[in-house]
């Protein structure tokens, strides 16, 4: 059996897009309750506020679930017609995008990596799911840029189509073919 490296690459884009579904979810729900403090509510005083980093995980995920999708089409449709469909494109993408979910989830954690004391309450457990959702996310898209990463070393693919359905042997047997005649 061959393996199939443009479906594993969309199962693990399309695994991005799920984790960054949930934490946008999370995010919205977080934002909602912050921005809404019912009166006595021990946070904050019952003042509503929001906190910059739920912000940047909304934005980080809103902007993974945009580029998995992309990136899902692009090697399903075999699109090779724009500069970011490269594999050059893709690494500077997932970067940028890597390095949201970084600095999202090292603040997450530092803020609330350790709620287990307040487990009871549902804003604690919404908190405690962000921050494992942001590191889930991470995972994924370091794993996407690794994998892409090795493919364009071990091929030369830099400027090739990110859909990787290629083989360099066989483009440069076909020219070698062409120059004989």
């Amino acid at each position: 059996m061959a393996f199939d490296l443009p479906t594993l690459r969309k199962i693990a884009y399309g695994a991005l897009a799920f984790f960054s579904f949930i934490e946008f979810c999370l995010t919205i729900a977080r934002l909602a309750y912050t921005d809404n403090l019912p009166r006595g509510d021990p946070l904050n005083g019952g003042r509503s506020f929001y906190d910059p980093d739920i912000v940047e995980l909304l934005i980080a995920s809103m902007l993974s679930m945009a580029w998995s999708g992309f990136i899902i089409y692009t090697i399903h449709r075999r699109v090779e017609h724009n500069l970011v469909s490269t594999f050059r494109g893709e690494l500077a993408g997932s970067f940028v995008i890597w390095m949201f979910w970084m600095v999202g989830a090292a603040i997450a954690s530092g803020f609330w990596g350790n709620l287990g004391w307040c487990s009871e309450f549902n804003a604690c457990r919404v908190l405690s799911a962000i921050v494992a959702f942001s590191w889930l996310a991470w995972v994924t898209i370091t794993f996407n840029f690794v994998v892409s990463l090795i493919f364009i070393i071990a091929n030369g693919a830099l400027l090739e189509p990110l859909h990787g359905q290629w083989v360099p042997q066989d483009a440069e047997r076909a020219s070698e073919v062409t120059e004989r005649k």
